[in-house]
């Protein structure tokens, strides 16, 4: 048995060695994705600006474009699939909705709306199990969260009277990737965070909120993405300053998690300019892309190696498989490959 595991990690470090390519698989001209969700390796949503919404059943091999009807002008900045039928959609402000299909994207049914002046969502991240939440920018000095426990089919807004959640002013969440929330762990033990920017930024674990050094204090800087490893042991946060997608500094920050203590550790080679996604594909190698470009690092986010110039908003492992797709300007779906 021991050899087995022995083998099967082996396998896993060969698959995602240090020479990786982007591969693209699809593009459509004028239409920009910002929410991707993979099932396995064979299924693959994506979603974005003009209504569309985008699948694949056979590893990206073919893909199906689809226009929501009654959304034509909506940008959908976030998805969530659990498999090649049902998957949700966030469309992000006035109003806020969210919707869902059960048979592969030919209808689509309302399951949130909110039509409050200010409201804007951000990310929607779930468990296996169907628990999510979904966040959004301050409404009257608290960051929106709703929640559910049936994979969306309703969803539950936090009251104004439980919401701890008070945001600074200018501080708000990036709906960039879809990507700023994160829920690990399982609904007896769960592990929730996500990330703010803007005039500060700040990461919060389980409610729990703390200070990022990630650069802050303008509207277009700050944390726009975070990730914890498969055994919650590092969280990685990407961000920097969207307006000037070259920098490099403060623009990454990974945290080992230590009981109940975060305790950050030494980037030595930080990602190569602005990144609006993160993703863990095994313990000691991750994924980060923007619109200036894609990194990889093997030895847990303390160095970084670009690995191409070309501009994507978000990046995703499949939850249950090894392939990783990212997704960007252009309708542009692209594979990693060795």
């Amino acid at each position: 048995m021991k050899k087995y595991f022995l083998g099967i990690s082996f396998l896993i470090l060969f698959y995602y060695s240090d020479a990786q390519k982007i591969s693209l698989l699809t593009s459509k001209e004028k239409i920009s994705l910002r929410g991707l969700s993979v099932v396995n390796d064979n299924i693959i949503w994506a979603s974005g600006t003009k209504g569309q919404v985008v699948r694949s059943i056979d590893g990206g091999k073919h893909f199906e474009w689809l226009t929501v009807k009654g959304y034509e002008l909506r940008d959908f900045r976030d998805i969530e699939a659990f498999d090649a039928n049902t998957a949700l959609i966030m469309a992000v402000d006035t109003p806020a909705v969210i919707l869902k299909t059960k048979d592969g994207g030919k209808t689509w049914s309302r399951v949130f709306r909110d039509d409050r002046t200010g409201m804007f969502l951000d990310a929607m991240d779930f468990d296996e199990n169907g628990n999510g939440m979904v966040v959004g920018d301050p409404i009257d000095g608290k960051l929106f969260i709703a929640t559910t426990s049936n994979y969306g089919d309703s969803w539950l807004k936090l009251k104004e009277n439980d919401n701890q959640y008070t945001a600074a002013t200018g501080e708000a969440f990036f709906a960039a990737s879809g990507t700023n929330i994160k829920i690990a762990g399982n609904r007896s033990n769960p592990f929730i965070c996500f990330v703010t920017g803007g005039t500060d930024s700040r990461l919060f674990v389980n409610g729990s909120p703390a200070g990022l050094d990630i650069i802050h204090g303008k509207e277009s800087e700050g944390a726009n993405s975070v990730d914890v490893d498969p055994a919650i042991k590092k969280i990685a946060i990407v961000g920097g300053d969207f307006s000037n997608d070259t920098l490099t500094k403060n623009n990454i920050e990974i945290f080992t998690v230590d009981g109940q203590r975060l305790l950050k550790a030494p980037v030595q080679t930080p990602p190569h300019g602005y990144r609006s996604c993160v993703a863990f594909l095994t313990p000691t190698v991750l994924i980060a892309c923007g619109t200036s470009g894609v990194d990889v690092s093997m030895d847990g986010g303390l160095n970084w190696k670009l690995i191409s110039g070309e501009s994507f908003h978000v990046c995703a492992k499949a939850k249950k498989g090894t392939a990783v797709f990212l997704a960007g300007k252009n309708g542009r779906i692209a594979k990693v490959v060795n």
